[in-house]
């Protein structure tokens, strides 16, 4: 930052300041004075040029109010800027609180305790509540409409200074002899602060300032430090919070009257006096640092005593009370910002965000882009790319480079262990360094270097990094570079000068004072020097010659040795003119060539660019005030005084004299004007000779043909063109009936619209091609825009017969309806059917992809589409249509990787979407065993082996079908019948799954049949049941099958039955001699109180048997069934009585619909 005196405003009377606040909302500024003094003042700016906004713009005095009221010297002022009050005290301790009222300043409340003097007064941070401390000890804090919360009388304690924390929950009270105590908003002791900043001071010390940061404006890292304690001895600490164990400490060497924060606490002003070496005399000084106890300007200000500092609402103005006087102070900050390829960067904070917003703003479409960096230190551009300095990992040392380009797309980063405090960069490499250390990156050989330069770099420069680290005891303070040339500025005021790209040391020059900012010529010829004071010096680096550069003698016109400008705060060298330089000095900005300065102009801007005798500024003040709204009126284009004359001596001379005087004053801007106007004027020969001087071969190239022309408005037309004044041409081209000049014009512009407008409305011929093109060119520039919709691009690309943006438009407004009725329009093999098939698929849509791929004869892609998308049945299909073999193996590749992740059933699927019954059925059979043995609910194990026993039959069909298909109709139904069965046992490889498939489902339909029976009251059916499933001991256990059937005979009182299931369930060896006792004691309890005799004949029912071997179970009842006419499922073929299975929907066993 960068800081001068700027206004000074006298007292009436030379009455002497006590006090001063500038309320930051409404720019009101309040000073307390002896005699009861009390003004209010505010400093408003008038003017009507948009260049002369903040620091530049003058300033007037919009109110001087003196408030009467107080009988003695006003010693506090304090601002309630959230409800527009001010508050005041004087020595006599009477306090009153004005309000505002129609633009002029009113008593609303007074009060005087009549005891005491007031000695602190503070709003909390949302202007509720304010806390008043006494001399004596006395605490009052009051409400903002008058009303008392609370007192304290702190007796022993002489109070000083007071400050509420951020979130109005806890209060600082200063004492008189430099103690710090911490009360909760109640008035209750919490503890007394640890003043670790007084270690080893001597004397007695008082304290001179509390100022905590409320964090309004954000905070400049998230761990900034923000409470400032000071003392009149200059020692400092700065905390994060009240108790914070490492605070940042200050010992600022000088007498301390007030601190305060800036306006966003990233800067903190320390006033006092400091007395000077070998002299008794003191003088006023303002340190400012920021919130690591980092030392940023020294200010110093004249008079005898200053009394009070506050900083304006933006935070680039502070103001002064020395004596009886206001002084005001122009601050320049450091912002984050730089300039590259039409583009200003810069960041900013918010204070809901802890990373920094970096905005690329592009001035030429006045668009923005935005990015958040974490622990941004720094921004630095050059040519089209910026470097975002920033810190890696908050725990450890490491920092990272990110190369931008100009809308903040990430190129390249680099990560170093040194802190890059200052950094530059060239077109090939990026330069930085801490105070230590330099780092070297070539970060990519530009695009703009010839092959002789990108050879010359490699050759030379063979190491990506390079790290540069010497052991001294002078720190770097600063650093520039161009492509051949770095230079590296000391503490000490030493200034190295290296070459690149060996980064070899060639020379060392001294001067008497520390650098601040540095900055080479184009040609590396010259050294620009800003220190620390903000003296501007040069420094030759290579000797002149006189007659160099093409300025003649005048390259001598000055001696940079003795050039001296003092209060710069920014400097620019021109890109094109080594002798040409933009400074800032105060609110002025000077143009120098050849050290003679032209005449200043009023600005407060930053220099961007300076090139082609233009320098491009920017009001980042302004903007940094709405930083998401950047506005153009905040960007100027400065012409410098040689451009500015030749413009007027071609207007209102002639193109004579001022070819002239751009003759004795060359540059390429001033030859290249001369040719437009020579040319507005038709004067080639005139316009050729500045071409050729400016070296504009396209140029060159335009008089040539304008040479060629007869025509004279043809002639006109072209350099109405040539100067963009295309309507113009139009309306000239179009005057000579050249209507094709005109279409022409246009599409070299790519205005489509207008090239249609001219097809359509002219008459006589029209190319159809032409017509195409125009209408898939508006199509295009709808595309772009991303507006594909039906009404814009994609009847425009209908007209123009493009199939392939066509699709993509369908593609992407997720019309597919419009995309498979072009594939069906598109002939076949057609090279955009592959596309439209890989649109399809990637939406999942497998047979619109299918039809694309096979009307584009390709089969192959067709099947991978159907196996991506888990179509195997269609891939099956077709595979086998076009005799592909990979098919089968691919299957069976994909089902062993679903069987190795565990995904039994997704490989049933898959083999049954496939087809492939058997295999599916085979696993099928697996999951069923596998959920029996582990004892799975018995409802849940009959659906698994229901299913499997139901692909078992789908493979039956499909064996059936394909012997349909090879019969053709010479066979008869048992012939190729016989053929199917003959082929199912051929190629079975598991005779019991395909033999057997239901026997599973069977034997735990019965199981769960015998215990809903049981349970609904029927035992006699549910003995029988139980009996039927005495044929599945090798499904299910025998344990489960004789324990039901226990079970059912006993309630069946068949205990007969129940005796011979008790003797088969002790003679199991799959029990253990624990269960089989059990099973013993039970059956001595029953058999000892009922015989082992059935009271029904059960079992002899059961065993019936029929003519012609055994009966068929009805799967409804359970019973045999000894009718003729019985129901058959076609799906299972297991039977029912017609009578029970007619209350039925569904197969009770397949739960297949009932037909």
């Amino acid at each position: 930052m960068f800081i001068y005196l700027s206004k000074k405003i006298a007292i009436p009377n030379n009455i002497h300041l006590k006090c001063l606040s500038w309320n930051k909302h409404q720019g009101f500024i309040a000073c307390g004075g002896e005699d009861g003094l009390l003004r209010v003042l505010k400093l408003e700016t008038q003017t009507d040029d948009n260049r002369l906004k903040g620091l530049a713009a003058p300033s007037n005095l919009s109110m001087n109010q003196t408030l009467e009221g107080h009988g003695g010297a006003v010693q506090v002022v304090t601002w309630n800027e959230r409800n527009e009050k001010l508050t005041t005290s004087d020595q006599n301790g009477l306090i009153i609180v004005w309000m505002l009222y129609k633009g002029a300043w009113y008593e609303e409340m007074i009060n005087n305790r009549n005891k005491s003097v007031v000695r602190s007064m503070s709003w909390n941070a949302d202007g509720q509540k304010i806390c008043i401390v006494y001399e004596d000890g006395a605490v009052i804090v009051g409400s903002v409409d008058g009303n008392r919360i609370w007192g304290k009388e702190l007796k022993g304690s002489q109070l000083a200074h007071v400050a509420w924390s951020p979130d109005s929950k806890i209060l600082l009270f200063g004492m008189a002899n430099g103690e710090v105590h911490i009360y909760d908003n109640q008035g209750n002791f919490i503890m007394k602060m640890n003043i670790s900043c007084l270690a080893g001071a001597t004397g007695a010390v008082s304290l001179a300032g509390i100022h905590w940061y409320a964090g309004a404006g954000g905070y400049s890292e998230p761990d900034s430090p923000c409470l400032a304690i000071c003392f009149d001895n200059g020692r400092c600490q700065i905390m994060r919070y009240e108790n914070d164990e490492n605070p940042v400490y200050i010992d600022a060497l000088m007498n301390v009257i007030s601190i305060q924060w800036n306006h966003c606490g990233s800067v903190l002003a320390v006033a006092g006096s400091l007395r000077a070496t070998n002299m008794d005399k003191e003088f006023n000084v303002v340190q400012f640092y920021t919130p690591f106890g980092e030392h940023l300007r020294t200010l110093k200000v004249s008079g005898k005593h200053l009394s009070g500092i506050s900083w304006e609402g933006g935070g680039l103005r502070i103001a002064l009370a020395v004596d009886s006087y206001i002084y005001f102070a122009n601050i320049r900050p450091d912002y984050k910002w730089g300039y590259c390829c039409s583009t200003v960067v810069y960041a900013y904070t918010k204070p809901e965000r802890q990373e920094y917003c970096v905005v690329y703003w592009d001035t030429k479409n006045n668009e923005k882009f935005v990015k958040y960096v974490k622990n941004l230190i720094s921004i630095t551009t050059s040519g089209d790319f910026c470097i975002l300095a920033s810190k890696a990992d908050e725990k450890q040392p490491q920092y990272v480079l990110i190369l931008c380009n100009s809308i903040g797309t990430p190129l390249d980063s680099k990560y170093i262990d040194i802190e890059p405090l200052f950094v530059t960069m060239t077109r090939t490499h990026v330069i930085t360094a801490s105070k230590e250390a330099f780092y070297l990156w070539q970060y990519r050989v530009a695009k703009k270097l010839t092959a002789l330069e990108i050879n010359q770099y490699y050759v030379s420069y063979q190491f990506v990094l390079l790290y540069f680290q010497q052991t001294t005891r002078d720190p770097i303070c600063c650093i520039t570079a161009t492509d051949k040339t770095l230079i590296v500025g000391r503490e000490s005021g030493i200034i190295q000068r290296y070459t690149l790209p060996n980064v070899a040391l060639v020379q060392k020059y001294s001067s008497n004072s520390r650098a601040h900012y540095l900055s080479l010529n184009c040609n590396s010829s010259r050294l620009a020097i800003i220190d620390i004071s903000g003296l501007l010096t040069l420094l030759d680096l290579e000797v002149r010659p006189p007659g160099s550069e093409g300025t003649g003698d005048q390259a001598a016109a000055g001696d940079p040795s003795k050039f001296e400008r003092k209060d710069v705060w920014d400097l620019k060298w021109a890109n094109d003119n080594p002798d040409l330089f933009a400074v800032m000095e105060k609110t002025r900005m000077y143009v120098f060539r050849n050290l003679d300065p032209e005449e200043p102009i009023q600005t407060s801007g930053y220099i961007c660019n300076f090139e082609d005798l233009e320098i491009k500024s920017v009001l980042l003040d302004e903007i940094m005030k709405n930083p998401e709204r950047p506005n153009k009126d905040n960007l100027f284009n400065f012409e410098i005084r040689s451009l500015r004359d030749s413009r007027a001596l071609i207007e209102k001379v002639g193109i004579e004299d001022a070819s002239q005087f751009i003759e004795d004053n060359p540059h390429p801007r001033l030859w290249h004007l001369l040719a437009e106007a020579a040319l507005q004027k038709l004067d080639l020969k005139t316009a050729e000779e500045a071409f050729v001087r400016c070296k504009d071969y396209p140029g060159i190239q335009f008089v040539k043909r304008l040479g060629n022309l007869q025509s004279e408005p043809m002639k006109q037309a072209e350099v109405a063109a040539y100067f963009g004044r295309f309507e113009e041409a139009e309306s000239m081209y179009l005057h000579m009936d050249r209507r094709d000049l005109a279409i022409n014009l246009r599409i070299k512009l790519g205005d489509w619209f207008k090239v249609l407008q001219l097809l359509d409305t002219g008459s006589g011929y029209s190319d159809d091609a032409l017509l195409a093109q125009a209408n898939n060119g508006i199509g295009d520039y709808f595309a772009d825009r991303q507006k594909w919709y039906l009404i814009l691009a994609v009847p425009y690309y209908l007209k123009g017969r493009n199939q392939e943006r066509l699709a993509d438009c369908y593609y992407k407004l997720e019309d597919y309806n419009g995309l498979e009725q072009l594939a069906a329009d598109l002939p076949e093999n057609h090279k955009l059917l592959p596309e439209i098939g890989e649109m399809f698929a990637t939406v999942g849509m497998c047979e619109q992809a299918v039809k694309a791929y096979l009307k584009s004869n390709q089969p192959k892609a067709a099947v991978d589409t159907c196996v991506h998308l888990n179509q195997w049945n269609k891939a099956v299909e077709l595979a086998r249509a076009h005799n592909m073999k990979e098919i089968k193996s691919l299957l069976s590749k994909y089902a062993s990787h679903l069987l190795e992740e565990n995904k039994t059933l997704e490989a049933v699927e898959l083999y049954r979407k496939a087809h492939h019954f058997l295999d599916a059925a085979k696993l099928m059979f697996k999951v069923a065993d596998k959920e029996a043995k582990k004892m799975s609910r018995p409802l849940r194990v009959k659906k698994l082996y229901v299913l499997a026993a139901q692909l078992v039959e789908d493979y039956h069909e499909q064996v059936k079908a394909s012997q349909q298909i090879k019969a053709k109709g010479k066979k008869s139904e048992a012939t190729f019948a016989l053929a199917g069965l003959l082929e199912e046992d051929a190629t079975s490889s598991d005779n019991r799954i395909v033999d057997s498939a239901w026997r599973g489902a069977e034997a735990y339909h019965f199981f769960l049949l015998a215990q809903r029976q049981l349970h609904a009251g029927y035992p006699e059916n549910a003995t029988r049941t139980a009996l039927h499933l005495r044929e599945y001991e090798d499904v299910i256990p025998a344990v489960e099958i004789y324990s039901l059937l226990a079970l059912c005979s006993a309630a069946n009182r068949s205990f007969g039955t129940c005796s011979k299931a008790f003797i088969k369930l002790e003679s199991l060896e799959s029990l253990s001699s624990e269960q089989r006792q059990l099973y013993e004691d039970l059956a001595l309890q029953i058999f000892t109180k009922y015989p082992p005799k059935d009271s029904r004949v059960v079992e002899a029912q059961h065993s019936s048997e029929g003519a012609e071997g055994k009966l068929p179970t009805c799967i409804v009842t359970g019973r045999p069934i000894q009718e003729y006419q019985f129901w058959m499922c076609s799906v299972c073929k297991h039977c029912a009585l017609e009578q029970e299975i007619s209350k039925y929907n569904c197969c009770p066993l397949c739960h297949s619909a009932l037909v």
